[in-house]
């Protein structure tokens, strides 16, 4: 998977609102232009092995993190430093 030249914070950025369970990928890629499959790999190629199994583990069937999949418009927290 290619993925695009990024600079540590902006990496840092992008793993810390995977975490969030309502960051949804949508608006990772409006931010940052990654895809799903491309936050896949850069959380697999960043992260330890065994804290990447829990954040697939977390993610998998996870409705809010796929905007298309939520039962509700906006959550109740968004953080300041995210565009979207």
């Amino acid at each position: 998977m290619k993925l695009p030249n990024l600079d540590s914070e902006t990496i840092n950025r992008i793993i810390e609102m995977a975490w969030e369970d309502r960051t949804s990928f949508d608006a990772i890629e409006a931010q940052f232009g990654l895809l799903e499959k491309q936050v896949i790999a850069l959380m697999r190629r960043e992260m330890k092995e065994s804290s990447f199994q829990m954040w697939r583990k977390r993610v998998t069937k996870r409705h809010t993190k796929h905007l298309s999949k939520r039962e509700f418009i906006a959550g109740r927290f968004k953080s300041h430093n995210q565009k979207t």
